[in-house]
């Protein structure tokens, strides 16, 4: 009688077996760092844990457990929650506030956890964008950094004893109780703090922003105006890094974009100066960009108001500044001036440019005033005295961290110790929660509800996802119950909302939690002074008097990643990985130095050779020199936002803490300040970048640009295809071709990338990496240049030398030198992702056929197909293939840089819906097929064709300027397919067309709006 076959049981036969446990041993050493011994066998086999981890359980695991004990069993829902469907996602409508970014948002969940962000489209201030910041956010929601319980003196305690310790010792307190905060924009908060206030009457609330905008509130009569860069037709920028890290700038993007975009029905756009010290995003994106010293930025605002109101002189003289005001004086009222200094004088004299100008009331609105910075020195100065002084009773920290991000900060350490009483409702024990006698952390935003008004009109609400995760309170909360109201804080925040709602309230009240945003205000109206804290003749005296510099001069700033280092921030490893937009660097902070500075005698620098920094307060630290196109001679620059020393796992002792080089005078805090001395110490430090090669070296197939008189004159010629030498007779090579062409009936997916809309602030790197689970590989593999990131932006700076001399000399020396980039660079951001070829060379050498064409155009890839050999990224001209070094979610090498992104509680934020790819396997950008596919199953059961912008990609969706559309080329009503007709002939062109990949991304060229041309 035949046998018949024999199958496996289940998975316990099958772990078991004598095969598996053989090959598993050999084959799988990296997810098996433990062996363990079944039963009375003598044999090592795998954990049952780890097989069922590289089944893919871990993540149902981490979803089931969060952060109780290990799972004994996995129950299915009696009665399911109606809005949860196994398998679907779910979005909500919430916020994103940090005390200095905000966004409004919708939170991606699935089967009760958040996995990702994006930008809410019916918002008035972001419009749909989303910061690299907010997009990474989610992350800490899973950060077992976080403090996960109530503590006194850094022990557990219960909070029942921790509130009633607190409630009894505010009640005695002698002296002043001061709420130290960043910036609250939050109306239901401050009336949280205004009714703690009232039970405790000498109570403070004290506001400071770790990079300061005092002085922009000082000089406007103690508000922010909103600006609106979107009715500006020439905009002047002092120092202001408004597409960066100034203000808002997700909605100065927006708005700033709306003026840049060109198409064959539009061939106007505005004009951007730009003067600064340290090459900055925006001032990469500014059609001209005159660098000059800190120290001068005064001079140039003067210079400008003596030029636009007549009369007077000024000490800095410039082509270009001479070219901004006759400009602006021709767009009055059509044009805008910002400064990013906290020196009072020079933002005195920059708003009464804009009053001389007529801007006030078209770009410049105080009426409805920005509430985004809120931070006032002088009070937090003469709070850490009080504290020092003794005269403080009892002081409490919320989301604030002073003992790291103040310049005093040594004496706000002081100060503490001094206080009665302490206590943190930070998210962790930070450097200053570390002092306090209590902690009461908050909840994350995201298990959190709260509202927030950025502008004056301009309400969004905040929900929670997620249940709190950790024996955690909202701070709001904690307040409540300590000035005696039991009343919740949901409670009390719909209760604050019916008089902004009215009528229905219950309707009204869940259309605004579904939208997220709403029309009115909760802030009570403030009358703004009638102008700034001096007069513009005493602004312009004090800027006259100063004295001149001659030195070195240094100036600190904020990266659009890590920005001012906040905790959640600052332990963030996505952040940490992004490049920096200009220098490209990541892991860390530098010196950056113009490389004049670095060349000379009496330096001799070379990159990554660290030098010790001492500057005229006497403050010095150690950091490696980078070497930055564009950097002002005579100063240097370097990053707030590192040194964390108890950030968590992956930010602590990252780079080095410069806040103590900021000045703390005159009631105010100056990032400027001069150096005294720069010494080589004899170390270094490589610096960890993913681009290392500065221009594109005259090759023009690669990236293209124009001028906007070029491109008005002429629109056809703007864009130069790679001219290929072909012999009399014979046909373009573009032409000809071995491959068979691919015929799409259905569907054929193709992408628009617009240069002249790529600001490079890195958002859409961000998204493409949460959206499909992109390791992180920390500093040493970004310096083996092994990144996994699937997508890029590729920095070009223009050089100093040009191809004519090459091929007029004709010397390799020359050559090299077109490889360096000029003093003060133009700068061109290019998105560099698979390029999706109908004539891909990696689909012909792979030898399993791991990488294939698709019926729709798309490139993909067969994870457990690739055998990773590599022949795939040898062949790829846009080098875009990354290969899986590492299993870097269960390499054990790899725990510090991960941190807490693959524990148990860190694999709730990987997307379900893309696999977790192992070592040894090539992947690449897949243009989000999971979002292609779910699509087309929703329009199958609606028996229709997806429409246009139901399918997005992650980056298209996260762009805050839509420099990014996806679609269906074979759509004739898709976006995608009119503007590649529309553009065909024009700005359009492929990047390396002569090799005939034949691209399914399109790219639109850059244009500058400058009189000189290209090739000047």
């Amino acid at each position: 009688m035949q046998e018949s076959p024999k199958y496996w049981k289940g998975i316990e036969e099958l772990e078991n077996s004598p095969e598996f446990v053989k090959n598993a041993l050999t084959e799988f050493a990296d997810f098996l760092p433990v062996k363990e011994t079944y039963g009375s066998s003598d044999e090592s086999v795998a954990p049952r844990r780890d097989f069922l981890k590289l089944m893919g359980f871990g993540i149902a695991a981490a979803t089931l457990a969060s952060c109780q004990t290990p799972i004994k069993k996995a129950i299915p829902y009696l009665n399911k929650p109606e809005e949860v469907d196994p398998g679907i996602a779910n979005f909500y409508a919430s916020s994103y506030f940090n005390g200095t970014d905000y966004n409004s948002i919708l939170v991606k969940t699935r089967e009760g956890r958040p996995i990702k962000l994006e930008g809410n489209p019916g918002s008035p201030i972001t419009g749909g964008g989303l910061s690299a910041r907010a997009q990474a956010s989610v992350l800490s929601l899973y950060d077992g950094g976080r403090l996960q319980h109530f503590t006194i003196k850094g022990q557990k305690a219960e909070t029942a004893r921790v509130d009633q310790e607190i409630r009894t010792k505010l009640a005695g307190a002698t002296g002043r109780i001061a709420i130290v905060s960043p910036t609250i924009i939050s109306p239901t908060t401050k009336k949280v703090i205004a009714e703690f206030a009232a039970r405790y009457p000498n109570t403070e609330h004290v506001m400071y922003d770790a990079n300061s905008s005092s002085a922009l509130l000082r000089a406007n009569g103690g508000v922010v105006p909103a600006y609106d860069f979107s009715k500006a037709d020439v905009i002047v920028s002092l120092g202001a890094d408004f597409l960066g890290t100034w203000l808002s700038p997700i909605e100065y993007a927006r708005q700033y974009i709306t003026n840049r975009k060109v198409s064959s029905d539009k061939r106007t756009m505005s004009r951007h100066f730009q003067f600064e010290p340290t090459m900055s995003l925006t001032g990469a994106n500014a059609d001209v960009r005159v660098a000059v010293k800190p120290s001068e930025m005064g001079a140039v605002a003067a210079a400008l108001y003596n030029g636009i109101v007549g009369g007077g002189s000024s000490s800095f003289k410039n082509e270009q500044l001479n070219k901004a005001v006759a400009e602006l004086k021709a767009h009055r009222g059509r044009s805008l001036v910002v400064s990013g200094s906290n020196d009072v004088a020079v933002q005195t004299v920059v708003t009464a440019i804009n009053q001389a100008l007529g801007n006030v009331g078209t770009t410049v609105d105080t009426d409805n005033p920005s509430f985004v910075r809120q931070g006032d020195d002088a009070r937090f100065l003469r709070l850490v005295n009080d504290m020092n002084a003794g005269t403080v009773g009892a002081v409490i920290f919320y989301h604030a961290n002073p003992a790291y991000n103040h310049p005093l900060a040594d004496k706000v350490r002081s100060g503490i110790a001094k206080v009665p009483m302490s206590i943190s409702l930070n998210d962790r024990l930070d450097e200053t929660g570390s002092l306090c006698y209590y902690a009461c952390p908050d909840h994350n935003f995201l298990e959190s509800w709260n509202d927030y008004e950025p502008r004056r009109g301009a309400l969004s609400l905040a929900q929670p996802t997620i249940s709190p995760l950790f024996a955690t309170r909202q701070a709001q909360d904690s307040l409540l119950k300590w000035a005696g109201n039991q009343q919740s804080y949901y409670n009390y925040l719909r209760a604050n909302w019916r008089g902004v709602l009215g009528g229905n309230f219950q309707a009204n009240w869940d259309k605004a939690v579904h939208d997220g945003v709403a029309v009115g205000s909760l802030t009570p109206a403030v009358q703004p002074q009638l102008g700034s804290t001096i007069t513009i003749d005493q602004a312009l005296s004090k800027i006259a008097s100063a004295p001149k510099q001659t030195g070195i001069e240094l100036s600190l700033y904020e990266k659009v990643g890590v920005g001012p280092g906040y905790g959640a921030d600052a332990n963030n490893p996505w952040l940490q990985e992004l490049p920096d937009p200009v220098s490209k660097a990541t892991w860390g902070n530098y010196l950056a130095v113009p490389r004049t500075m670095a060349v000379a005698a009496e330096n001799k620098w070379e990159q990554g050779d660290v030098v010790r920094i001492t500057t005229a307060n006497g403050q010095s630290v150690e950091l490696p020199i980078l070497i930055q196109p564009g950097q002002a001679q005579g100063s240097v620059s370097v990053a707030i936002g590192y040194g964390r020393e108890k950030a968590g796992r992956v930010g602590d002792k990252l780079g080095a803490n410069v806040y103590p080089l900021a000045v703390a005078a005159d009631n105010a805090i100056s990032y400027v300040t001069s150096v005294t001395k720069i010494e080589k110490t004899g170390a270094n430090s490589q610096i960890a970048q993913t681009q290392t090669h500065h221009t594109i070296m005259d090759r023009k197939p690669v990236v293209q640009e124009a001028t906007l008189d070029e491109y008005a004159k002429n629109p056809k010629k703007v864009t130069e295809y790679d001219k290929v030498a072909t012999p009399e007779g014979l046909e373009d090579p573009r032409k000809v071709s071995l491959w068979q062409d691919y015929e799409y009936k259905n569907h054929h997916w193709g992408m628009v990338i617009d240069l002249n809309s790529c600001i490079g602030c890195g958002s859409c790197v961000i998204g493409c990496q949460i959206e499909n689970n992109v390791a992180v590989v920390g500093k040493q593999e970004v310096i083996n240049r092994r990144e996994m990131h699937w997508l890029r932006i590729d920095r070009y700076y223009s050089s100093d030398h040009h191809k004519d001399e090459f091929e007029t000399e004709g010397k390799l020396a020359t050559y090299r030198a077109m490889e360096d980039p000029s003093d003060n660079p133009s700068v061109i951001f290019q998105p560099m992702l698979c390029q999706h070829c109908n004539h891909a060379p990696c689909e012909t050498v792979c030898p399993v056929l791991a990488t294939t064409h698709s019926s729709e155009g798309l490139n993909q890839m067969t994870y457990n197909r690739c055998v990773g050999t590599r022949y795939c990224a040898n062949n790829c001209p846009y080098k875009v293939r990354r290969f899986n070094w590492f299993s870097y979610y269960s390499n054990e090498k790899f725990e510090t840089v991960n941190g807490h992104m693959f524990t148990d509680l860190g694999r709730m934020v990987l997307n379900p819906d893309v696999t977790v790819r192992a070592r040894g396997v090539m992947e690449k950008c897949s243009f989000c097929v999971q979002r292609i596919q779910l699509a087309k199953l929703e329009a199958k059961k609606q028996k229709r064709r997806p429409k246009d912008g139901e399918v997005v990609t992650a980056c298209a969706q996260s762009c805050p300027t839509q420099a990014i559309v996806f679609g269906d080329l074979l759509d004739p009503e898709s976006q995608v397919h009119k503007i590649t007709q529309r553009e065909h002939g024009e700005r359009g062109f492929h990047v390396i067309d002569s090799i005939n990949t034949q691209s399914n991304i399109t790219y639109l060229t850059k244009i500058r709006n400058t009189e000189e041309s290209r090739n000047a």
